[in-house]
């Protein structure tokens, strides 16, 4: 009998906790680039312009500086227009794009994801050799 009580005890105490489980903040290289292809995503590149002519740009990445004045507009412009898709924000290293991504979501910004290792980090996009486009 105690045995059940605890138990019972248990998985009351423990199924909140379950459904309480926090979303993925962030995704690989690799997810990033399938979630894109498949279309359930968008990528934006949210580098610098001389950036982007150095790298290249992660193939199918909407370039967004995030140090440009209408960033937020602009990116609440992308969600509107597309409601039903994830916003995947890839970077340099993956450190911005997870700082940005943590003031974004403290401003009501939802399904916002850094992209781990960003386009030169480890486990990033070259070192993944995802396809690259070249930035006019």
């Amino acid at each position: 009998m105690n045995r059940r009580i605890l138990i019972a005890g248990a998985a009351v105490f423990l199924w909140p906790c379950r459904a309480q489980a926090q979303a993925p903040t962030t995704l690989s290289a690799r997810e990033a680039y399938d979630a894109a292809r498949a279309g359930t995503l968008l990528l934006i590149d949210i580098r610098p312009p001389a950036e982007w002519r150095d790298t290249g740009l992660p193939q199918g990445a909407i370039t967004l500086d995030a140090e440009t004045p209408a960033f937020e507009v602009r990116l609440a412009g992308l969600r509107l227009d597309h409601p039903a898709k994830r916003i995947a924000l890839i970077d340099r290293s993956g450190a911005l794009a997870a700082s940005v991504r943590t003031k974004l979501a403290g401003r009501g910004f939802r399904d916002i994801l850094a992209v781990r290792g960003g386009m030169l980090g480890p486990g990033g996009w070259l070192a993944e050799k995802l396809p690259v486009t070249a930035y006019p």
